[in-house]
């Protein structure tokens, strides 16, 4: 694992693409490089990357295939870079602050931000246990910020033809996992807690009426703090943790991204999310957790299509 405390030192340690190349073929190998399309260990190595041993196969590929970076002009060391930016700022980098600091276009910085968010993605945390928080919130702007034609009246609260429904769960003290939906209700709360939560643990909810059906399931005692009836505290139980959350996501929106749009916000939830998960490790720590789930692509088209 590389020591590195801030960007320059970063920069310093990865001073070329081959140092880059190196850390991550031993990222992802281990020491022990495979084929990417038949999976056969030690190739040969070529002058441009690896070519399989094995007769049937016998492609040629490099570190990058089947990885996130497959095809990118951009450099590795660039990439290094932005991995880095965006998993260490507290609340994200928007494309436009990364594109003047690393030198590309907007609209690169843009497509390499999703996919880094696709790398995050997938540091979703195991079963959730012991107490747990649920709550839901709506991502979305004021009425009021809105052309008086555009406005939606009596359009305020849980809104979901103005605003966009996102429920989260949080372990007290631990990890959270948060999933943008159409529109809330009791089946889209209890599949998630039943995917991610675990058998006898403790949820503790607001007094919305879509989380009444836990106080009837055996599989979970049920805590209500009734935020409507003055409770924030109810016998050491609250819904802090979920509500902090809520707070940095919304802050990371209306400060560094302005507007996200309801089909991109799953994945500035998962960026946030991972960055919140991996909070009690270190930027250097984070940077190796991301760089080894870095398997996957995300094609600009999917990325754009509608």
């Amino acid at each position: 694992m590389a020591n590195f405390k801030t960007l320059i030192e970063l920069l310093d340690y990865f001073k070329d693409e081959a140092t880059c190349t190196a850390y991550l073929e031993q990222q992802r190998w281990g020491g022990t490089p495979a084929c990417p399309f038949c999976g056969v260990v030690d190739p040969y190595r070529t002058n441009r990357g690896f070519k399989c041993r094995d007769k049937a196969c016998h492609k040629k590929f490099s570190v990058k295939v089947g990885l996130v970076y497959e095809n990118s002009k951009v450099p590795l060391r660039t990439w290094f870079a932005a991995i880095y930016l965006c998993t260490s700022s507290k609340k994200g980098i928007s494309s436009l602050q990364l594109s003047r600091q690393l030198g590309i276009t907007q609209k690169t910085a843009w497509f390499v931000l999703h996919r880094i968010r696709e790398m995050l993605k997938t540091q979703a945390p195991n079963m959730l246990r012991n107490v747990v928080q649920v709550d839901e919130t709506y991502v979305g702007g004021k009425e009021t910020n809105k052309h008086q034609s555009k406005r939606i009246k009596a359009a305020k609260g849980r809104n979901e033809d103005t605003k966009t429904p996102v429920i989260g769960i949080v372990e007290t003290g631990g990890k959270v996992v948060v999933k943008v939906s159409p529109y809330v209700s009791k089946s889209k709360a209890r599949a998630l807690i039943n995917k991610h939560v675990e058998i006898g643990a403790t949820m503790v909810t607001d007094g919305f009426a879509m989380y009444a059906y836990l106080g009837k399931d055996e599989k979970f005692d049920h805590v209500v703090v009734d935020h409507s009836k003055g409770e924030f505290v109810k016998g050491g139980f609250h819904t802090n943790g979920i509500e902090n959350f809520w707070s940095l996501l919304k802050r990371g929106i209306i400060g560094i991204f302005h507007q996200v749009s309801p089909k991109h916000l799953q994945r500035y939830c998962d960026e946030f999310a991972a960055r919140y998960n991996s909070r009690l490790i270190k930027d250097n720590e984070r940077f190796d957790l991301t760089l080894r789930n870095s398997i996957g692509r995300l094609k600009y088209f999917q990325l754009i299509a509608k």
